[in-house]
């Protein structure tokens, strides 16, 4: 390297946190406000924490999570060097982060009625990175997990019922092509 050439500085962005994506991806639904209590200060957990709210129906929990995650994100965003309105791309995992935070906020806000804070993140989330929420859309926008038990499975649980499989039954005698009986 000359004296002229410099190494490029990385752009703004939030700091990558591999214990909490590690922990995240481990835990089940029931675990995530646990890695939010041993990770308070990560965006990440707080953004998870906040679909998860949204995915059981809970827009008031997924507002306030939302809310912490944008504010920590955007107080690590601005340590790196980033202003608002600056641009935070999806390409650089950690910052998914910040923009799915925003995406669930916006969601939540929407749910909320607050028509006004809807239209202002929804700019906020074009102007960080406008392909951000088509990618959400696509790999993030929680679901609820339905669990499928069948009565079979209900009657073994309660114990009072054997579930059982009846006789086979016989397959139907074939009428032949003429229809004879």
């Amino acid at each position: 390297m000359t004296a002229d050439e410099s190494v490029p500085e990385r752009e703004a962005g939030l700091v990558d946190e591999p214990e909490v994506r590690e922990a995240l991806a481990t835990a089940d639904r029931g675990a995530v406000a646990s890695v939010v209590s041993e990770h308070p200060s990560s965006p990440l957990a707080w953004a998870e924490l906040a679909d998860l709210a949204d995915s059981e129906g809970n827009a008031i929990g997924a507002f306030a999570y939302a809310s912490v995650a944008v504010d920590l994100a955007q107080e690590q965003l601005a340590a790196s060097g980033w202003e608002p309105g600056a641009a935070v791309p999806w390409s650089d995992e950690p910052n998914r982060a910040y923009l799915r935070a925003l995406d669930a906020k916006r969601r939540a806000a929407t749910q909320l009625g607050l028509d006004e804070l809807v239209g202002r993140l929804a700019d906020e989330l074009a102007s960080a990175d406008a392909s951000a929420p088509a990618r959400i859309a696509s790999e993030y926008t929680p679901t609820q997990v339905i669990t499928i038990v069948t009565s079979a499975q209900l009657l073994e649980q309660r114990g009072d019922v054997a579930a059982t499989t009846g006789d086979q039954v016989a397959e139907p005698a074939a009428h032949d092509a003429a229809g004879e009986d």
